[in-house]
């Protein structure tokens, strides 16, 4: 009897931890937005910054909406071969890679939900922007150009 409900009281903490980890992770949408300067003008994101790395970690994961006027940025404590993958993450995105300086470095289009697929800045990136796949197409947005928000540049401003 004892081995039993001690079997028991196990399954249900298991269950509980499972059900505390699917929860999605809803950081607070920044004051500032974020902006993307382009070749044809301005795209401007609300967005949620995840600085900690636990907030790093859980990202978009089990999320199952992100309005299209929305981003998520990671902030990593220094430049690094950034590397990323979908688990748990039900909606495709596009991954946007930026130097220290905003610069776009690099650029992943249409991830593929819950793989395990590493993807990877393939260069050294300081931050990673996620946003619903199709924007950077959309919006054109490619290697080279300039995003600002003071997470990444503090005080600048946009011209």
């Amino acid at each position: 009897m004892k081995a039993l409900f001690a079997g028991l009281l196990l399954l249900q903490f298991a269950m509980v931890g499972r059900a505390y980890c699917e929860e999605p992770m809803r950081l607070p949408v920044d004051a500032a937005q974020l902006v993307i300067i382009t070749a044809t003008g301005k795209v401007s994101y609300d967005v949620e910054v995840a600085e900690t790395p636990e907030q790093n970690e859980a990202g978009l994961m089990y999320r199952t909406d992100l309005p299209s006027d929305r981003a998520m940025l990671f902030v990593f404590p220094e430049k690094q071969i950034v590397t990323m993958w979908m688990a748990n993450t039900p909606l495709p995105l596009d991954m946007i890679f930026l130097d220290d300086r905003g610069v776009i470095v690099s650029i992943t289009e249409n991830t593929i939900p819950y793989s395990t697929k590493i993807v990877s800045s393939h260069v050294f990136a300081k931050f990673t922007i996620e946003v619903n796949a199709g924007e950077v197409q959309k919006n054109r947005i490619k290697i080279g150009d300039r995003v600002f928000h003071p997470a990444i540049c503090g005080a600048c401003k946009v011209d």
